[in-house]
């Protein structure tokens, strides 16, 4: 009797070891094809003749010279600085005062409104709306401008920041904004001083989320703007071809990595500032 134990919880002692030997390797695995993507941004622009393999470079910063000599390319940089910085304000601003309404407000078929609009946002693409959407932008003459881009990018990000802040206004208690009260401050005072201080990391959140969807967003700067001089760093890095036709990986390597510095300093920047750690949609 004693052995046939022995024999069960050595065999689920080697079977528990192979498990996790498997789990490991399927993790490095995975590690690695996530990985290699990064090293290759790392290293490619420093590599006088890239290539689409990962190799240790032959060293130098003359791509970025020719990356500095393209007309268009700091100045594409700066497109999308402005469309990520307009498109996210002008969704923290619509999608804080909308989430505080929906939360506080008992409106009759709520969750119904929130779970409709998040649905028809995913289920209607850029490229299903492509047509009205730029009829609709030209009637207004907003083509070729960044008014009309940012328009139509924060239309298609507000229902899901109203329906993830919702969750954030939710959480904080109504208390205090009764005590607010109590010392005569109204509706906007207290969402000011009150809701968006505890909503903040919320906000925080927010505000990557919406500057990396824009950031690396090709369809509509290309459907909407007509010139080079302004479309943003996603449209302009299609045009990086040599005279033969060929992508031209030198440039296109050196400003993948320029084009990923605002975002990581953003990224970096409001973390410190805000923190992303949450208790109750309080900071903790």
């Amino acid at each position: 009797m004693m052995s046939t134990i022995k024999t069960v919880a050595r065999d689920r002692s080697v079977t528990h070891f192979v498990s996790r030997i498997l789990f490991t390797l399927v993790l490095v695995i995975v590690s690695l094809f996530f990985a290699l993507p990064m090293v290759w941004l790392i290293l490619a622009p420093f590599d006088a003749t890239p290539s689409l393999t990962v190799s240790w470079p032959d060293w130098t910063l003359d791509n970025f010279a020719r990356l500095a000599e393209n007309p268009y390319a700091l100045k594409s940089i700066l497109n999308s600085l402005i469309l990520g910085v307009g498109t996210m304000a002008l969704v923290i601003v619509l999608g804080a005062l909308a989430s505080y309404a929906m939360s506080r407000i008992n409106i009759p078929g709520r969750d119904g409104i929130l779970y409709g609009l998040l649905l028809l946002s995913s289920i209607v693409t850029g490229t299903a709306a492509m047509v009205p959407t730029f009829q609709l932008i030209n009637q207004l003459q907003l083509i070729n401008t960044h008014v009309g881009v940012i328009l139509v990018l924060a239309g298609g990000i507000l229902p899901t920041v109203i329906f993830i802040l919702k969750d954030f206004m939710d959480s904080i208690p109504k208390s205090y904004e009764e005590s607010a009260r109590l010392y005569g401050a109204g509706p906007f005072r207290i969402l000011k001083d009150v809701v968006v201080p505890i909503a903040r990391p919320g906000l925080a959140f927010i505000a990557i989320w919406t500057i990396v969807q824009v950031w690396g967003n090709f369809l509509v700067p290309f459907l909407l703007l007509r010139t080079p001089d302004m479309q943003p760093a996603a449209v302009l890095m299609y045009t990086f071809y040599t005279e033969s036709g060929q992508a031209d990986l030198r440039l296109i390597s050196a400003f993948s990595l320029v084009f990923s510095v605002p975002v990581l300093l953003i990224y970096f920047f409001v973390n410190r500032r805000y923190g992303f750690r949450f208790h109750g949609g309080i900071k903790s």
